[in-house]
Order: structure tokens, then C-alpha cells, then sequence
């Protein structure tokens, strides 16, 4: 399949994600505090690279993902290199660089569950909405056990491998998932000649 064709089918099953968590936000009353990006702000996140194929082939398309790929090999910290603190003293506050193209784990974080040993599905969520929103994270827990719709890791999980088994099932600390899918768009690309149409498109 062409690298364009993956990219839109990733954002087609992204743009139904953003759709479910809306309705899900919208019913649980849950949300992350404004400027909070603490669940960013940690070295051991995980993704797959197919998760950043859009992201990387919006790169290519702009002329860029050379230089960013040059830079990620060159990062020293392991953070995501999309996320931007706002300042080196307040780490645990600030926001994506690039919102739009962040990935499929960035997107789920929050707002949707995961299967406990005893196959229940489990809020999978941040300390600081399980306190801060305490009354409205035990009803969205109890809604869920009796039937209110909450996205699944897993099951985003599996139709994004369908897409590309080998991409969207390598996880990998997530600077590397980044340059993986760089790696993958700018190999494509390397005796091809420009997607067609596309030069205006990004």
C-alpha cells in the first residue's frame, strides 16, 4: 500500500477516535487541566511508528523530516520530541508542538480503557484527574462497568495494525517510533518520484 494511502487511513481512524472522546468527555464531564502536560513530560512513553507516519509524511511534504530526523538522532533526553514544556523550571507544564499529528497513545491517554486481569474495562487515566475530578472519575468508572461506551486501547490498537501489521505493532520508546516512521516515508520516497497532487496539500 502507498505510504499517502496509510497516512489517510491513519487519520480517517484518528478522526473517529477524536469523535468518540469527545462524546466520551462530553458524558463523563472529564477533562485535562488547561497547560498540564505532565503525562507528557515522561521519558518511558511508548508508540508504535505507524502512529507518526501522518506526522512524518506532512514533514516530507514541507521539505523538513531530513533535518528533524537529524535532530532526533542528535536528542540527547528521551521526552517526546513534540512536546514543549513551558519552561525549563515548570517541565510538567506545556503543550504539543503539533497537536494535530500527535499519536495514537497521545490521542487514548485519558480518555479511554484498558481490560483488567479480570477482563473489566478500567478508566486508564492520570492521578491528577482521578483527584482533582475525583466524584466525576468514580461515576465515569461505575457508567462504564454498566454500559457507557469508552474507546479501548486495544481495539484502536488492532484496527491501526491493520492498516500495517509491522508498523502499527512495533512499539517502541517514542523518539524512536518517530524516526522510525521518518526512516519509513523518506526511504519510500527515495526512487519515487513526489506524491502527486500533493505538493500543496500539507
Amino acid at each position: 500500500m502507498a505510504i499517502e494511502n496509510k497516512v489517510l487511513q491513519v487519520e480517517k481512524l484518528f478522526d473517529l477516535l477524536d469523535i468518540e472522546i469527545s462524546t466520551f468527555q462530553t458524558t463523563a464531564n472529564l477533562h485535562c487541566l488547561t497547560g498540564c502536560g505532565k503525562c507528557c513530560n515522561k521519558p518511558n512513553i511508548d508508540a508504535s511508528p505507524l502512529e507518526f507516519l501522518p506526522w512524518a509524511f506532512y514533514l516530507f511534504l514541507n521539505g523538513q523530516a531530513e533535518a528533524m530526523l537529524e535532530e532526533l538522532q542528535q536528542k540527547t533526553d528521551s521526552n517526546c520530541q513534540l512536546y514543549r514544556p513551558l519552561t525549563l523550571l515548570e517541565t510538567n507544564n506545556g503543550s504539543c508542538s503539533n497537536y494535530k499529528y500527535r499519536g495514537l497513545i497521545c490521542r487514548l491517554f485519558g480518555y479511554a480503557a484498558s481490560r483488567d486481569k479480570y477482563g473489566e474495562l478500567r478508566l486508564a487515566t492520570c492521578k491528577i484527574i482521578k483527584e482533582n475530578q475525583h466524584k466525576n472519575f468514580l461515576q465515569t468508572e461505575e457508567a462504564i462497568s454498566k454500559g457507557l461506551y469508552v474507546p479501548i486501547f486495544t481495539d484502536y490498537y488492532m484496527n491501526l495494525a491493520q492498516i500495517d501489521y509491522q508498523l502499527g505493532t512495533k512499539m517502541l520508546p517514542i523518539n524512536k517510533a518517530i524516526i522510525a516512521a521518518l526512516e519509513e516515508v523518506l526511504q519510500y520516497y527515495a526512487y519515487r518520484p513526489f506524491p502527486g497532487g500533493l505538493e500543496n496539500s500539507a
